[in-house]
């Protein structure tokens, strides 16, 4: 029988259930949006891709905050690839999950399914792991990996964008012939780091817009595209709608034409879309 360790003490006294290894088919495999994936990834200190050996289903009793459909399952797997963690992993891995519940309402077969974990390791107990999220056990695919990886990749680089904590100011300065202006938009970062949004205005011409990551503006710099970890700092961490306290020292037609520029960046970057906002028990 296997051994439950400290990781759900409060647990071993009581009976568990293990997974029904005939269940049909599992549910499918949960949508992942790009907010999805940057908001567990960039919070995991470990992410891996394992296999899993073995799965008992807790008790309700046991799994206080659970979703409707749901059960939560002690895991062990086997380590397969490590995409980032400090130190290494060993061999086994221990973990709870919460998975979502076939048509019959019983937990489908996991065992010998490939998963992704966004987890953090437990201190002092190697091998146990406590996932960023109960869902973020993911059934691994190829798209997946990629995406994961991706995102890791950029957030390790030297001039990656740190997240956005609010806007401090904004000003606006007419052109020399009518319709032509600028917009310069500051932000303010947890890292104190400089970002700046720029928006031009030039008669018969479709605005440009443009983001740097430092003091100086690049006039010829391009908004990010779309799924790249700046357009989620921005799309996920900008507010709707322009601050009055940003505009406070313009006259009334620059705070209209400064609030009319930032619109048109958050619509040019398009919603922030989680499929699968964070859960937390």
């Amino acid at each position: 029988m296997m051994r439950i360790p400290t990781l759900i003490a409060a647990t071993a006294c009581v009976m568990l259930t293990a997974v029904d290894s005939s269940a049909q088919t599992p549910s499918p495999a949960p949508t992942y949006s790009y907010a999805d994936l940057a908001d567990r990834a960039l919070i995991a200190p470990v992410a891996v891709i394992a296999t899993i050996t073995e799965a008992i289903r807790l008790k309700p009793e046991q799994a206080p905050g659970v979703a409707p459909g749901h059960a939560r399952v002690y895991v062990e797997a086997s380590a397969n690839t490590l995409i980032r963690g400090a130190g290494g992993l060993p061999p086994t891995l221990s973990y709870l999950a919460d998975v979502p519940l076939d048509a019959r309402g019983k937990v489908p077969k996991l065992k010998g399914q490939q998963v992704l974990l966004l987890a953090r390791p437990v201190p002092g107990k190697p091998g146990e792991l406590q996932l960023i999220t109960p869902d973020a056990q993911m059934p691994l695919t190829p798209e997946l990996e990629q995406r994961v990886r991706a995102i890791l990749t950029e957030a390790l680089r030297s001039d990656a964008p740190p997240p956005i904590t609010g806007i401090t100011s904004a000003f606006h300065v007419d052109g020399t012939i009518p319709g032509e202006g600028e917009t310069q938009i500051f932000l303010s970062t947890r890292e104190h780091r400089p970002i700046s949004l720029s928006i031009l205005s030039r008669p018969g011409q479709e605005r440009q817009w443009s983001v740097a990551l430092g003091e100086i503006v690049d006039q010829a710099a391009k908004p990010p595209p779309k799924d790249s970890l700046l357009w989620y700092r921005l799309a996920c961490g900008l507010p709707r709608e322009l601050p009055a306290g940003a505009t406070g020292d313009l006259d009334a037609d620059a705070a209209r034409s400064a609030r009319d520029d930032y619109g048109f960046v958050i619509e040019q970057l398009g919603p922030c879309t989680r499929n699968q906002p964070i859960k937390t028990s």
